[in-house]
């Protein structure tokens, strides 16, 4: 239904001009004739009627673009395998809270290759770009700056996580015994907890070497890209799909020389809206033989519980009282091994020699007496062995056995990243694990970029930009996915130049989603959801987005009409979105789902980042 050019323009569509509605596309096949409807309604119309619905003046600088392109160069060495380029990008969600993502931009295996150029679109509004380069030994992480990257900087500038840290001096014994939470509730009747002396805590503390201001910068953004510290981001999803869950959660497997070493490295808990959780929590371990490590499921469980469990991190040693959303690693404490009685007495010595290829797991008390009993209790890294202690319905998302917390590694350091109580964000404490341990191999993957294309198909126009949504990635050098995901429109419409797959020039819309004509699909909240339409293309290694002859326009069969994305000066009659785009529902103008949509369409330098920001209600829900 988008505009026909007047029969003054016609002549310069035939001869290759590209606007945004065009008469009949040229195409191989022959298209069924149809007359196109008001064909007098001119460019200026159109515009004017846009104004009016959006209630601006769309400048003639206004080119609807927020999508700028790259190359950068990546050299390596023959250690890495796999490298990506990635892009790191602020969001907010419907309730107003800001959050970071990273993306995968294009990647590309090396083939022994000592170098490797990559082509990339990006979001003008950015948050930086890193390169990602896979090993064996797991994933490096660099900032970019300027159009090349070298792996050989990267591993220079980064210690290795099996350098020696001298475990403090002098005799440690256990001191007290305690009862758990867990034991006093029934859930694990006979769980005791093991600890030092106060006095010993603080001859434990170990002075740490700080993080430079570039490592802090990185871990902060790769951690809160990775795990966004967002209530309306389902972390867990991320937490399981890496598998460091039941057995795997015991990834520290203990050497021959030195002690094992955490070091507290960061903690945000609302420190006084919500009673300094994290001040007043403490960091338990417990350590095993594989070879006494029962065969059955839940001789497995049993054995974990009944283990003792040992108390290594005062936090309120650690944190000042209302420190929150600091990264810094200012103290290390050293496990201590006590033998492998399951009942030791007080006055039990320790060595901070572990025997070798012992397992390590880990555990959180919460001790806070705010809103006590419900905040108080065990949670542990190992989801088989937790009971749910906080039961306030806002933040009450994980299940009593999901895990509480999961491996990251960041260059060569890991790390653990700890959900405090339930509402699974993942990154409320991030402890740092070295010393005398088995290296870990962890590869946590990024998305790919997502890139919308949203098309009106009427030359006067709700603006609703969801009558065709198509969503593409990029894989990999040569390989592009394309989705088709909604269709809002009334009339038969093909999605042309992807010509992949299923998705062909001439195939109409709605037979791909199994539908008859003017039947929406995909944008009616609470109605049938439909699987998207799919298909995988074979692309130049220079391709980009920001090509014409490379972008994905729509074909109106009802009224011959080929509507490609808008121009400079034009409407936005197809706009493309470098992001994973919410788009609006049914007859939702897009300046009503995104308030920020009209700062940007009458000034291109103002809210650049206008679709990170949708309102709650007025996008598709899946």
């Amino acid at each position: 239904m988008k505009k026909l050019l007047s029969l003054a323009l016609l002549g310069l569509v035939l001869s290759g001009c590209v606007k945004g509605f065009d008469g009949s596309e040229p195409i191989q096949e022959p298209t069924p004739e149809t007359t196109p409807t008001d064909p007098e309604v001119t460019d200026e119309e159109i515009k004017q009627h846009a104004e009016g619905v959006l209630g601006i003046t769309i400048p003639a600088n206004q080119d609807w673009i927020s999508t700028e392109s790259g190359t950068i160069t990546i050299n390596v060495t023959s250690a890495v395998t796999k490298v990506s380029v990635m892009a790191m990008v602020a969001q907010t969600d419907e309730e107003g809270e800001t959050y970071n993502s990273m993306t995968i931009l294009n990647q590309a295996e090396t083939n022994n290759q000592s170098s490797v150029t990559l082509n990339y679109d990006v979001p003008k509004k950015n948050e930086g770009l890193y390169v990602a380069f896979y090993t064996e030994k797991g994933c490096y992480y660099k900032k970019v700056e300027g159009n090349s990257v070298t792996f050989d900087q990267v591993a220079a500038k980064t210690r290795a996580v099996t350098r020696t840290v001298s475990a403090p001096s002098g005799t440690f014994a256990i001191s007290k015994i305690d009862t758990s939470f867990a034991a006093k509730r029934g859930w694990i009747p006979d769980e005791r907890l093991y600890m030092l002396s106060d006095a010993d805590y603080d001859r434990m503390k170990i002075a740490a070497d700080p993080y430079s201001d570039e490592y802090k910068a990185l871990v902060r953004d790769l951690v809160f890209a990775y795990l966004p510290p967002t209530k309306q981001e389902n972390n867990l999803i991320q937490i399981m799909a890496a598998g460091y869950t039941d057995d795997d959660a015991y990834r520290i497997t203990t050497g021959e020389e030195g002690p094992i070493v955490v070091s507290p490295i960061y903690k945000q808990d609302g420190a006084d809206k919500y009673g300094n959780e994290v001040y007043n929590s403490d960091l338990y371990y417990y350590y095993f033989n594989p070879a006494d490590m029962p065969s059955t499921a839940d001789e497995q469980v049993a054995f974990l519980k009944s283990l003792p469990k040992y108390k290594l991190i005062p936090f309120n040693l650690c944190f000042e009282y209302k420190e929150d959303d600091i990264l810094a690693k200012k103290a290390s404490f050293a496990a201590l091994y006590f033998g492998d009685s399951k009942t030791p007495t007080i006055g039990t010595e320790g060595t901070f020699k572990f025997p070798k290829g012992y397992k390590i797991g880990f555990m959180i008390r919460a001790k806070t007496v705010t809103e006590a009993p419900k905040k108080q209790g065990e949670l542990y890294f190992d989801g088989r062995l937790n009971n749910k202690i906080n039961t306030w319905p806002n933040f009450n998302k994980l299940n009593p056995t999901d895990p509480r917390a999961t491996w990251l590694k960041i260059n060569d350091r890991v790390l653990m990243c700890w959900e405090s109580g339930t509402d699974r964000d993942f990154n409320d404490i991030l402890l740092e694990v070295e010393g005398s341990v088995e290296p870990i191999y962890t590869t946590h993957e990024f998305e790919y970029n997502t890139y919308t294309f949203c098309f009106e198909d009427t030359k006067k126009g709700d603006y609703d930009l969801n009558d065709i949504v198509i969503k593409a990635k990029r894989i990999n050098k040569t390989t592009v996915e394309y989705s088709i995901v909604a269709c809002g429109a009334y009339d038969e419409l093909c999605v042309r130049n992807i010509n992949a797959g299923v998705i062909q020039d001439n195939v109409e819309i709605h037979s791909l989603f199994g539908v008859g004509a003017k039947q929406f699909v995909n944008t009616e909240s609470g109605a049938e959801k439909h699987a998207a339409i799919t298909a995988q293309k074979t692309v130049s290694e220079s391709f980009s987005f920001l090509d014409a002859e490379n972008q994905p326009f729509i074909y109106d069969l009802t009224t011959n009409l080929a509507i490609k994305l808008s121009t400079k000066g034009q409407d936005p009659h197809g706009i493309m979105i470098p992001f994973d785009f919410k788009y609006p529902t049914e007859k939702v103008c897009i300046k009503d789902a995104y308030t920020e949509f009209n700062n940007w369409g009458s000034n291109p330098i103002l809210s650049t980042n206008w679709y990170t920001k949708p309102v709650e209600g007025k996008v598709y829900s899946k």
